[in-house]
């Protein structure tokens, strides 16, 4: 079935990097458009990259011009290189398969903590 597994979370200071992979399995990932989302203690979860199956990517306002998602077909493997990283930035991660008719139901990891803090 259909996996997404997440690594490379963990505590970074304001500014600093960091880089999340998404190891998918279970479908076809080369037609599966995917993004990452994420949610904050008490706050709703939110869009944060996006990225198509043709690797046309787009962003909301709060990450743009700091965030990167990109994605390996060989490896079957979505990153988000995060840089300058803000405490605002602080919360758990999401990988996302989204849904479709060619790509079957809409799927998520396990989530990864990214927390920014001095």
């Amino acid at each position: 079935q259909v996996q997404l597994v997440e690594s490379g979370g963990g505590l970074v200071q304001p500014g600093g990097s960091l880089r999340l992979s998404c190891a998918a399995s279970g479908f076809i990932f080369s037609i599966a458009d995917m993004a990452w989302y994420r949610q904050a203690p008490g706050k709703p979860g939110e869009l944060v990259a996006n990225i198509t199956s043709g690797g046309t990517s787009n962003y909301p306002d709060p990450v743009k011009g700091r965030f990167t998602i990109s994605r390996d077909t060989a490896k079957k493997t979505v990153y988000l290189q995060m840089n300058s990283l803000k405490p605002e930035d602080t919360a758990v991660y999401y990988c996302h398969k989204r849904p479709g008719g060619l790509t079957g139901a809409g799927s998520w990891g396990q989530g990864t903590q990214v927390t920014v803090s001095s």
